[in-house]
């Protein structure tokens, strides 16, 4: 699994059922155009999963193999 880079992670997201404010994901998992992020709010309890998807242009990074 590829690590994130540090000012890629988003903070700060609010909670899908309260909409208190979570400082960071759980869990960050890469994937091939897309990012998925597990978040779990600590003032509520709820799990939920957000995921970011790329724009095939925007992403930069060559594949890992031929």
């Amino acid at each position: 699994m590829t690590r994130a880079d540090i000012d890629d992670i988003p903070t700060q997201n609010p909670c899908a059922q309260c909409g208190a404010p979570i400082a960071r994901p759980d869990w960050i998992e890469p994937g091939e155009g897309r990012v998925s992020y597990l978040w779990s709010c600590h003032a509520c309890g709820y799990r939920f999963e957000a995921i970011a998807i790329y724009h095939e242009a925007a992403i930069e990074h060559p594949p890992l193999a031929a």
